[in-house]
């Protein structure tokens, strides 16, 4: 963490220095916004927490209730979400207050006694070291609380105004302000986030209100009314099949009770997730068939039939609940939304309204990914309007969040289809007692969030060099990797410093005598073509839109700080003192350069603001890191 160079701090230095809009932010919701959120649920949080590091732009996000969320339905934290905490902060809290799921025990009828179940096998949750962040369980509404406490220490001051329900909008396509939005007052809460008070009478309730916006940003739920203004669907289809989910306070004989297991029995199914606490575990019990012509009276089963039912999925364990604090019944249903934006209905052609989150795609919840994935939407979305709006770079980039997203929403639709499937069978129908555990194993990487890969636009660059580094895959997330901070001597996971500050990531990696590394460098330092003096804003700081890495390959005492380039030493802040964060060295034992394939005459990799490979550039050609950034960045 760097504080101090703008000045001693002795308070919070998570608390960063209010700018721009941050040093006079209105309580009350202004006419006129550069982005409007409708929803604060893990999508439109994120969002605005991204766009909290952007001072000139004037964002706001809306939620129809009075204040924050108390009970979230999902609770699965997949490893790359964490890596996602880690960006924002708060990975390290987070996992301490969480539940980790280090192993899944498996469950099947016994064969001698089928009406008991018995436990089959136990697997290790990441048997494969996917990544170095654990599996976690927490409440969906701390996850919201993290991101919003992120948003309001951050430079623009985010924060959420609750008691405003979304009517309708209409993009006007005209002035600077196109799309105009009407909301409801429904509450008679006035100002925003933890300062919101009740004001007497329910002052101002049933009123509507209109918000003129350059963007408008849907991340108001499945039922999203957001994505009915702009003319989108959810299409899909429902497996005809139910569950019962509830968290419960229990005393059992179970002994997997603490372990997250998957259960099949005579009587049905169980995904027994325990959660945060020591006591508390969320279990989703199969309720089987349902019939499409009922009008769902599934939904209407009791409470006291899903505990019924879970105990005999369990026999001969018994499960005896004391509280159930929430509990729902749902049938699976898979569906995809037609558009993430508007850009086919706008008068301008191009997006203005944007979806995200469960306005995009619903799924089952047994796979975990609803929350995840709706995270990466808002992360996505939230630096490229940043972007766009303080004219960094050009409208189009903004066609790129539909063209990446929509896709990763495909592949979780049918990732989960085949999972809910396999949840649902019978023991009978299974083709091997292992089947549920090799799918499992199988498909651990799609589950803790690292399949996603993007494809070539202008942020990814194609594969001409990837041999260059190979173990960092274009387009896909930058696995980190341990090193050794040359300056003090401390173990550090490089992707760690990678912050969700906006800035992209330039990772240059050393030849083995450093010369080409010296020309490199001496190029983007002082090139009329180089990205850091095209693009970089008069008077900012070297590395306030590129945080440029040098990793050298040699143990960290055979560099020699007073050698390497000015431009990873660069100065920060107004006193212009030296930041010593740039200058890695490869770490004995766990060679950066051995474990992702990287050149021992050096590469380049560049990583976008959301941790995704854009580019492997090589050392000796820094041109084509100014042509590549050339077609992201406006010039100044």
């Amino acid at each position: 963490m760097q504080f101090h160079h703008h000045g001693y701090v002795s308070t919070d230095p998570r608390v960063l220095p209010a700018a721009g809009v941050g040093l006079d932010r209105p309580a009350e919701l202004p006419s006129e916004v550069d982005v409007l959120i409708v929803g604060s649920g893990p999508a439109g949080i994120t969002a605005a927490a991204q766009l909290a590091h952007f001072p000139g732009v004037v964002t706001r996000i809306v939620e129809r209730r009075d204040g924050r969320l108390v009970l979230g339905q999902a609770d699965g934290i997949q490893a790359r979400s964490v890596e996602t905490f880690q960006a924002f902060g708060f990975a390290g809290q987070i996992i301490e207050e969480a539940y980790r799921i280090t192993e899944t025990a498996f469950w099947s009828p016994d064969p001698e006694r089928p009406e008991d179940i018995v436990r089959s096998s136990i697997t290790p949750d990441d048997p494969n070291g996917i990544s170095e962040f654990p599996h976690l369980i927490v409440n969906q509404a701390r996850v919201i609380d993290y991101f919003a406490e992120y948003a309001r220490r951050g430079p623009a001051r985010g924060d959420v105004d609750y008691g405003y329900e979304f009517v309708g909008l209409r993009v006007t396509g005209e002035g600077d302000y196109p799309v105009e939005v009407t909301l409801r007052r429904v509450s008679g809460y006035a100002g925003a986030g933890i300062n919101a008070v009740k004001a007497g009478g329910g002052e101002g309730e049933g009123e509507t209100l209109t918000v003129r916006a350059k963007y408008v940003v849907g991340a108001d739920g499945a039922r999203s009314e957001v994505r009915r203004s702009i003319g989108g669907s959810l299409a899909g289809s429902a497996s005809l099949h139910a569950w019962g989910v509830m968290d419960v306070l229990a005393v059992t004989d179970f002994p997997d009770y603490r372990k997250k297991c998957i259960i099949h029995s005579e009587a049905g199914s169980i995904l027994h997730i325990p959660r945060e606490g020591n006591h508390l575990a969320r279990i989703y019990v199969d309720l089987g068939e349902t019939d499409e012509h009922d009008g769902g009276k599934v939904r209407d089963t009791p409470l006291e039939e899903i505990v019924a039912r879970a105990n005999a999925i369990l026999h001969p364990y018994t499960l005896d609940v004391r509280d159930v604090p929430w509990h729902s019944v749902y049938e699976v249903a898979h569906r995809l939304t037609d558009r993430f934006d508007d850009a086919a209905t706008s008068p301008d052609g191009k997006g203005r309204v944007f979806l995200m989150g469960d306005a995009c795609h619903t799924h089952s919840a047994k796979a975990g990914q609803g929350m995840n994935v709706s995270m990466q939407d808002g992360w996505n979305l939230g630096w490229k309007l940043g972007y766009v709006l303080e004219g960094r770079s050009p409208e189009s980039l903004l066609a790129t969040y539909s063209d990446e997203r929509q896709v990763t929403a495909k592949n979780l639709i049918d990732f989960d289809l085949e999972w809910s499937t396999l949840m649902a069978k019978k023991p009978e129908e299974f083709d091997s007692p292992g089947e549920v555990e090799e799918f499992y194993v199988r498909t651990a990487e799609f589950p803790a969030g690292f399949m996603t890969e993007y494809t070539e636009s202008m942020l990814t660059s194609d594969g001409a060099h990837q041999e260059l580094a190979s173990g960092f895959p274009i387009g896909k997330r930058f696995k980190s990797v341990r090193t050794t901070r040359v300056a003090d001597a401390v173990e550090v996971h490089l992707g760690h410093h990678h912050r969700a500050d906006g800035r992209f990531r330039v990772y240059a990696f050393a030849d083995a005598s450093g010369e080409r590394l010296e020309r490199w460098a001496d190029w983007v330092h002082h090139a009329d073509g180089s990205p850091v003096r095209r693009f970089t804003p008069a008077g900012a700081d070297l590395d306030a839109y590129f945080d440029v890495k040098a990793v050298y390959q040699q143990h960290h005492h055979d560099v020699d700080l007073a050698r390497v380039p000015r431009l990873f030493l660069p100065a920060s802040g107004p006193f212009g003192l030296t930041d010593y964060e740039k200058v890695y060295a490869a770490l004995p034992g766990e060679d950066i350069f051995e474990l992702r394939g990287i050149s021992r005459e050096g590469a380049v990799v560049v990583v976008r603001p959301d941790h995704y490979v854009s580019a492997i550039l090589p050392l000796d050609d820094p041109e084509a890191l100014g042509a590549f950034f050339a077609g992201v960045f406006l010039p100044r």
